[in-house]
């Protein structure tokens, strides 16, 4: 039982990575919006983020073709869910399902650690 031990204590340097939290810190979010929040499905949401993203703009997304890049906005989502719920890369490397490798190339390419030390 020594190693379930030394696994509580071990905290890598993701153990600080948390969108929730960090959205807690910035107050962009509250426990009644994550209550609400955690009603809805995915798609849900998406639709929501997409109506209010557009909606100042009579419901038009001119020269921005969500189609295309909805894949880039997903794998990002991914990327920094699997820094925030694991304690290194390697482990969230293997969460996704990729080589550590191909990790180290993507969360270079989505600049996804600049946005918990931006906001540290």
């Amino acid at each position: 039982m020594f190693w379930k031990k030394k696994l509580k204590e071990y905290k890598g340097k993701n153990f600080y990575y948390s969108v929730r939290n960090q959205l807690k810190k910035e107050k962009k979010i509250s426990d009644q919006f994550e209550t609400t929040l955690e009603s809805l499905t995915l798609e849900e949401i998406i639709c929501i983020k997409l109506e209010l993203s557009t909606y100042k703009i009579n419901n038009k997304l001119y020269n921005f073709s969500i189609w295309r890049n909805i894949n880039y906005i997903v794998k990002e989502a991914c990327l920094l869910y699997a820094l925030s719920c694991t304690r290194t890369k390697q482990e969230a490397a293997l969460f996704l399902g990729i080589k550590e490798d191909k990790f180290k190339i993507l969360v270079k390419k989505y600049k996804v650690e600049n946005y918990f030390e931006k906001n540290t």
